[in-house]
């Protein structure tokens, strides 16, 4: 076996870090995932996540977690409305791939892992090559040593230096993403135009996305394109909620008072820019140990094709098995081989997202629609 005797180390406990490890872990190898979250208790903000037959489920479904996380999930039907706050149509809950929320998700994993297959709190601050293994330097001042790191950390990803030249992009929208505690009381009218479905509202090329069933909690996102005054950084201070607040409350000023309510009932908001990183041309770097990226590490994409968490989780389901089933002679070999994958599937759905934020932009229902989809 490739890995036997090897120590692998990943950087990031989110779903593909976690996928990663778990379908290492179950073929004997030695794995090791690093966490920047302080412990698993951590709060993961952002919306729901549903995974996709043909892509996340297989992950899945190679793991051995796919009933369990259908028996975690919920399926969710979609309302889509104006403005105004009237319902232009309604999707049905969809079963084939129910709605789960990211520390649930997260929890799966870690209960099929070993106790000690995630160490918390480690900040990866740098990588070096020191006498044939590779050096991982934490904020904390720890440090350990790998024979083999995979990043699996976020767009943002650190790692990615040791691996690509290719820099990030900002596609030119942004996203606010808000939560509102026991909607029910703090936003009942908005609470109940989503009829217990999520929401989808656009117009002007603003959209707004929620759903009222983040456990317990009702999540929401905001995008539209970034003005052309914000040159540098987001022209936002999101230490200073009322200031968020205001500019949400002027930006949607002829929307109806069912969405003002929501946005006086937030609770915690956070700026995303959305962002790519180009798959155009191969990672030629040189890599003096093997390395590799997978999920938003690999390939950040803006979220408007639904594809991202499903990309990433094919990841580690393509990766696990080159590395264990025995085709390859080399670790860099079955590196090489899932990366010119990787590279097609991952292009494709970037593409895709695009397409829908281009289309974001010209059309608010026919969007709505895709991303409904």
């Amino acid at each position: 076996m490739l890995l036997e005797n090897k120590k692998v180390a990943i950087i990031g406990a989110g779903p593909v870090g976690l996928m990663m490890a778990t379908l290492l872990q179950q073929k004997g190898i030695a794995v090791t995932v690093y966490e920047r979250d302080k412990d698993p208790q951590t709060r993961i903000w952002g919306g729901t996540l549903d995974l996709h037959k043909g892509s996340g489920q297989e992950a899945m479904k190679k793991a051995g977690l796919l009933e369990k996380y259908y028996a975690m999930a919920t399926p969710m039907g979609v309302t889509m409305a104006d403005e105004q706050g009237n319902v232009l149509s309604t999707i049905d809950p969809q079963n084939d791939n129910p709605e789960i929320n990211r520390n649930h998700l997260r929890q799966l994993f870690l209960d099929n892992l070993n106790n000690d297959t995630v160490v918390w709190n480690r900040k990866l601050t740098a990588i070096e090559e020191r006498d044939g293994k590779w050096l991982l330097c934490f904020e904390n001042g720890t440090n350990t040593s790998a024979d083999f790191v995979i990043g699996a950390n976020g767009g943002m990803s650190g790692v990615r230096k040791y691996v690509t030249d290719a820099t990030i992009e900002d596609t030119g929208t942004f996203i606010i993403q808000g939560d509102v505690v026991e909607p029910e009381i703090n936003c009942p009218e908005f609470y109940q135009l989503c009829n217990g479905n999520r929401l989808m509202a656009a117009y002007q090329g603003n959209l707004i996305v929620a759903n009222p069933y983040n456990n317990g909690q009702l999540t929401y996102g905001v995008i539209f394109k970034r003005p052309e005054e914000w040159v540098d950084g987001n022209g936002l201070n999101f230490e200073n909620t009322d200031s968020i607040l205001s500019f949400l409350m002027n930006k949607f000023s002829r929307w109806h008072t069912s969405y003002h309510q929501l946005f006086r009932s937030t609770s915690f908001l956070v700026g995303l820019p959305t962002r790519k990183i180009s798959l155009n041309k191969p990672w030629k770097k040189a890599r003096p140990l093997p390395i590799t990226l997978i999920g938003d590490a690999a390939h950040v994409m803006p979220p408007f094709a639904g594809q991202g968490v499903n990309t990433g989780l094919m990841d580690a389901l393509i990766l696990s098995d080159n590395l264990t089933d025995e085709k390859f002679k080399t670790i860099e070999a079955a590196i090489d081989d899932y990366e010119r994958q990787m590279f097609v599937y991952a292009g494709e759905a970037q593409l895709a997202s695009s397409m829908n934020q281009q289309e974001m932009h010209r059309s608010d229902f026919s969007f709505m629609k895709i991303f409904a989809d």
